[in-house]
């Protein structure tokens, strides 16, 4: 349908895909440029990684959470932190285990299980407990035979950060049960209040856990495609059999300036947050005023609107697009549990977001 209008020539506004609209800083294009022409980047890249880049990410972990890891035991690269995500399946999920996953969730989470035999819990996200998942709820059976527990805070879609006691529960979890604890810390840097929390900061993390960064959102690097993971040293050389075997690592001129991203003067990501939250605040507020009232979110750059009674997710998205010329995405496309639910997102400029917010007055909902 999107496609259609825009063959039309309508004037579509797309607050369908968390892609940010920013250019990646300058100083990390400048590196880039200087790396690229080094013929030494030009030949095959560590499959786990540049050293330096696995000591640069394991230096801001230091910087940001207080957590001191080893680099070469307990960090290594990724292609994104899509690819790690999808892999650790492949290290870990036989045909049959089971895989707690958030529901509504990032689709990759159950997608990697469903590829490689792997079945899904889904885990409710409701609002009245915060967009957390209950995991007293799980039945014991369930629990007992998981092998993956997936977490991701702040959270997409939902747009909600878990406190340090939830991440306290959340290991106490899976050590009672030897389950494996992942956690998608794709939007660690964009948040609104008090600094999320690390899973590896919480008493006890780092035995049963892995943690997933990505330099995408942070430093508006999706098309870079470079990330790390860091955690239990068993965890990371099983995701790196895999990658040993599977891929051939990230190119090593995009590795260097991943270095200058993460030790490069961070002021540049206070300006990314406080971006995010000036559009934030323009968007909620309009929202409100169309009939589309919802929650300001406390981290990543989605908004999470309640559908109007009566409406499905699909329903509203569709009107949305057809008669506003507005994309948004609808929640049921993250899980069930996401219907009742449409995600847009604050990848727009300010007056852009206005200018949808107009439109979708028009809808009269």
């Amino acid at each position: 349908m999107k496609k259609e209008l825009l063959g039309r020539g309508v004037d579509v506004i797309n607050l369908g895909v968390g892609d940010p609209d920013t250019p990646t800083p300058a100083h990390i294009v400048a590196r880039l440029a200087e790396a690229a022409a080094n013929p030494a980047n030009h030949r095959y890249p560590d499959y786990e990684g540049l050293l330096a880049f696995r000591q640069a990410a394991a230096a801001w972990m230091e910087r940001r959470y207080g957590v001191r890891v080893d680099p070469v035991r307990e960090v290594v690269s990724l292609i994104g932190s899509k690819e790690g995500i999808a892999n650790m399946a492949v290290a870990f999920v036989d045909p049959g285990d089971i895989v707690l996953v958030p529901d509504p969730g990032y689709p990759v989470y159950h997608v990697g299980a469903a590829f490689n035999g792997g079945q899904t819990y889904r885990l409710p996200l409701r609002r009245e407990n915060g967009f957390l998942p209950d995991l007293a709820a799980i039945p014991a059976d369930v629990a007992r035979a998981a092998k993956l527990l997936w977490l991701n805070y702040p959270n997409n879609p939902t747009a909600a950060v878990a406190p340090a006691a939830f991440f306290a529960d959340a290991v106490r979890f899976a050590e009672r049960h030897g389950v494996i604890l992942c956690h998608d810390a794709a939007y660690a840097e964009l948040y609104f209040g008090e600094r999320p929390p690390s899973l590896l900061e919480i008493p006890g993390g780092r035995d049963v856990a892995i943690e997933f960064h990505s330099l995408s959102k942070t430093f508006s690097m999706t098309g870079w495609r470079i990330g790390f993971a860091v955690g239990n040293p068993e965890l990371i050389a099983g995701l790196g059999q895999v990658k040993t075997n599977v891929d051939s690592g990230v190119f090593q001129a995009v590795q260097e300036a991943a270095i200058a991203a993460l030790t490069g003067e961070y002021g540049v990501v206070e300006r990314l947050r406080g971006m995010y939250r000036e559009r934030r605040d323009v968007l909620v507020a309009g929202l409100g005023r169309v009939g589309l009232p919802c929650d300001a979110p406390a981290g990543t750059f989605y908004v999470w609107v309640p559908v109007p009674r009566g409406m499905t997710a699909a329903a509203l998205a569709t009107r949305c697009l057809t008669d506003a010329g507005v994309v948004v995405t609808p929640g049921n496309g993250f899980g069930d549990a996401g219907e009742g639910y449409i995600r847009l997102t604050l990848c727009a400029p300010a007056e852009r977001l206005r200018e949808a917010v107009d439109r979708l007055g028009g809808l009269n909902l």
